[in-house]
């Protein structure tokens, strides 16, 4: 880093990647800064800066500096992590270390030490708190090492799901060889061998995955799952709609084929309330008037199906939402990307699932395709070659949006 890089950077003021310190601060508190960053998307942090941007610059020696912070890496946080370190020259002999966490630290959530207990954090803006319950189970989610599609939905039990749609998906879609419908032990065992349930203190009960898949009444259990959807008149949202719907149920349909639904699950509901909402876009070609529907509707389906594969399912009583506009379609999906997901690699194709029983049931279904292309190749290639209008999706702190936008007339 040069000098004007650090100036720009302490003009800039602390935000949720930059944190100033004097270097005589207590290791417990730099720990849980480094924590707190680490568990965000990395940053840095300014030893020898004043709060409000003064450079005090370094009381001791850069060495003495580096070695306390080397050593506060590995005793202070769990797990360890090696940051870069780096010192640059003020002015009048005045000195800045800088401490760099990396943007892809892999092994969250990282703890820091707080007297004899240890304490995940979070970066929130420009300050760093304790991580809540959620927020931890999403940083384990990130980092690969918990399932949460997986986990035991509490309260539940096997009486919960729809008899009718498990059965059918070996049946139908499996095309499985299946024990006659009431030899419940079997089915039972049948389900437990593929996740849809687990035993958990000598009981039969849904994971996430098996709930939201086929679940009688999800949102009994999972507040989050299911889909509102809305159609509002104008360009913004406001009490002038002319359709809603919240959407709930199980995600799947039970089909007579692969083809053939003999009743709609959540995704093919909300396919079918932007169908019949989207309307028409007409425009004319030289003496010719084109007509055509606002949006394809394999991306519309591509949408949909990549936000319930894809949604962070650990973050509660929010749905997915459907919002339909005069100009546009927006889906919005509760969560980050996940894992090491970034826009860039969706339009590439790159793959990498949160919640990998779904996206493989989804699979079977024929909603998801094999080659993990259908963010490139449904939605991007499928808007452009529809109205040239090319789709927005963006990353937020808290959600994920496609945005398909209609041709103008």
């Amino acid at each position: 880093m040069f000098k004007a890089e650090l100036a720009e950077i302490i003009q800039n003021n602390e935000n949720s990647g930059v944190e100033f310190k004097r270097d005589d601060v207590h290791s417990d508190s730099l720990a849980k800064e480094i924590a707190a960053l680490a568990n965000l998307e990395g940053g840095r942090i300014l030893l020898g800066v004043e709060d409000n941007g003064t450079v005090s610059g370094l009381a001791k020696s850069p060495a003495v500096i580096e070695q306390w912070v080397m050593n506060l890496c590995r005793e202070n946080l769990q797990p360890s992590l090696i940051p870069y370190w780096e010192i640059i020259a003020w002015e009048q002999g005045r000195k800045v270390g800088v401490v760099t966490i990396p943007t892809d630290a892999p092994d969250k959530p990282y703890r820091a030490k707080r007297g004899s207990a240890w304490i995940t954090y979070v970066r929130v803006g420009s300050t760093s708190r304790e991580a809540s319950r959620e927020e931890e189970i999403r940083l384990f989610q990130s980092s690969g090492t918990l399932r949460y599609d997986l986990r035991p939905v509490p309260g539940s039990s096997s009486d919960d799901l729809d008899r009718d749609r498990y059965q059918n998906y070996f049946k139908k879609v499996l095309r499985q060889k299946t024990p006659p419908r009431e030899d419940r032990e079997a089915w039972v065992k049948i389900l437990l061998n593929v996740d849809i349930l687990v035993e958990d203190k000598g009981k039969h009960i849904p994971t996430v995955a098996g709930m939201l898949l086929f679940g009688v009444k999800p949102n009994r259990y999972l507040p989050q799952a299911g889909i509102t959807a809305t159609a509002f008149k104008a360009r913004e949202k406001d009490y002038d709609t002319f359709d809603e719907e919240v959407i709930r149920g199980p995600l799947l349909p039970l089909v007579e084929t692969k083809k053939k639904n003999l009743a709609p699950g959540v995704i093919d509901r909300a396919v079918d309330f932007i169908n019949r909402n989207m309307g028409y876009v007409a425009w004319l070609e030289g003496a010719r008037r084109i007509r055509q529907k606002a949006f394809p509707i394999t991306a519309v389906r591509e949408a949909l199906v990549n936000a319930v594969a894809h949604r962070d399912y650990a973050i509660a009583v929010t749905d997915i939402e459907v919002s339909l506009y005069s100009d546009r379609l927006e889906v919005i999906s509760p969560g980050r990307l996940p894992n090491t997901v970034t826009v860039e690699k969706m339009k590439q194709g790159y793959r990498a699932a949160r919640n990998e029983l779904i996206k493989e049931i989804l699979r079977d279904y024929g909603y998801v395709e094999s080659r993990g292309m259908g963010v490139r190749n449904k939605i991007i290639a499928g808007m452009l070659a529809h109205n040239g209008a090319e789709p927005d999706l963006i990353e937020e702190e808290t959600r994920f949006i496609v945005r398909l936008w209609k041709k103008k007339s």
